[in-house]
């Protein structure tokens, strides 16, 4: 076991600069999620237990974020495979520091406003993309054989991050939360451009001087081919299509319950910061052992389908037990789910990246992050109002988490794809199919 250990942490050597800051900006992200509920239902409805509007107001965000990832997210995959990996990841670490420095100077309810705008656009640019970007470049630098163990690391110190975001937000005063928040974020492009080394070499364009209407025309139209690609090779493989309604189906679900999940326990319990720190933080615990130890330990044995089984059938028992939650400490057994659930990420981007080719990492990784991003577009559309109508005095019958159960019975239709899902053949994939748009890793 202490060998195996050892082994996996040589293998994660090439990923320090890139996992070391990821961890920092995520600490600094959740440490203002529990935070956040506080804020805007104090802004928005002042002495109120309910807050219908912060309930909408997500759902907007989340409705017009989805609209714009289906764009944004495969495009910024295929830049981070023709440009590099290390400014695409620069410019999506950076997009938080603003909206959160607006709260930290004032909290009344126009900044609340004013920010959840900022953070629309920074969700369009960052939500998602880091995680493309980072899996693509752990591609670049790992063997096809390491990568399940190395993108379950990676996902793994994402619940770590989360972890000690929220052991940071329940014992830090909230005064202090955005400021510290701040600073960390800051810390990340700095960290970055000074360390962080590039695994692609550019691709070399031979007509830097053409005027610039005609070079705006040039780069719509490799924009334009480059999408043709992506979706050439997602659709070309039995894997990627079947893989993209898995990932469509348990985002639908997974990410309607997350849009209204913290607002829902704060109305049926009356949880506050602390409490909803505690089930934040249970997931991540859990799901830190499970990441890092169980799945590179599990994956050679069962392989990724099976571990993707399982993880979904475990999201539904998530599910259906905050939707019915009967008492305040069932969503505590809820959470403990989460150790099994999380396993979903790890095993689609291995599944993903073993049916894909090196040069189409990005393009891959994007186009079906594109694909979950039209889950979040559309979740919001019926979560926010079924939310909203059980949680209020005209329910049809007394059942609080109705939204959530009904949001459940898409990751049965996740589950149904993914017991249907035949892997590719990694050694059938060959670069010369793609000559145009062959990368060259600088490091090795």
């Amino acid at each position: 076991m202490v060998s195996w250990w050892w082994e996996s942490m040589r293998e994660l050597r090439p990923l320090v600069h890139l996992l070391l800051p990821l961890c920092v900006h995520w600490v600094a992200e959740e440490m203002t999620v529990s935070v956040l509920v506080d804020v805007t239902t104090n802004a928005l409805c002042p002495g109120s237990k309910t807050c219908p509007q912060a309930i909408y107001i997500n759902g907007v965000q989340q409705t017009v974020v989805g609209i714009f990832k289906m764009i944004v997210l495969p495009l910024l995959g295929q830049l981070a495979d023709d440009y590099g990996r290390k400014p695409l990841l620069l410019l999506t670490v950076s997009t938080t520091i603003v909206p959160f420095t607006l709260l930290a100077i004032d909290q009344s309810k126009g900044s609340v406003y004013a920010y959840y705008a900022l953070r629309t656009i920074s969700y369009i640019i960052s939500q998602g993309s880091i995680f493309c970007i980072s899996v693509a470049y752990a591609a670049d630098v790992i063997d096809d054989s390491k990568r399940a163990a190395a993108f379950s690391w990676i996902t793994g110190l994402f619940s770590a991050s989360h972890v000690v975001g929220n052991m940071l937000a329940r014992f830090l005063p909230e005064d202090y939360i955005f400021e510290v928040s701040i600073a960390l974020l800051i810390f990340v492009p700095v960290y970055m451009t000074l360390f962080l080394a590039e695994t692609v070499r550019p691709t070399q364009k031979s007509n830097q001087h053409i005027p610039c209407l005609n070079k705006a025309f040039k780069i719509v139209k490799e924009r334009y081919h480059a999408m043709k690609h992506a979706v050439h090779v997602v659709t070309s493989s039995s894997t990627l299509k079947r893989i993209s309604l898995v990932s469509f189906f348990y985002e639908l679900g997974m990410s309607g319950i997350s849009s209204v999940l913290l607002y829902y326990l704060k109305s049926a319990f009356g949880f506050n910061k602390n409490q909803l720190s505690e089930i934040l933080m249970m997931v991540g615990v859990g799901s830190i052992f499970s990441q890092m130890l169980v799945l590179p330990l599990l994956n050679p044995l069962v392989g990724e389908k099976l571990i993707l089984c399982a993880a979904l059938l475990a999201s539904i028992a998530y599910g259906l037990l905050y939707g019915l939650a009967w008492a305040s400490w069932v969503p505590y057994l809820s959470a403990s789910f989460g150790v099994i659930y999380v396993l979903v990420k790890p095993s689609t981007y291995a599944v993903i990246s073993k049916a894909s080719n090196s040069a189409d990492q990005g393009k891959a990784q994007g186009f079906i992050a594109g694909v979950q991003s039209i889950s979040s577009l559309l979740s919001p559309l019926v979560m926010s109002p079924l939310t909203t109508w059980f949680l209020s005095s005209n329910a049809p019958f007394n059942c609080k988490g109705f939204s959530i159960i009904f949001a459940s019975l898409s990751m049965v239709i996740s589950l149904c794809f993914a017991w249907t899902l035949k892997l590719d053949d990694p050694s059938k994939k060959n670069l010369e199919d793609h000559p145009e748009d062959v990368e060259t890793p600088l490091l090795s």
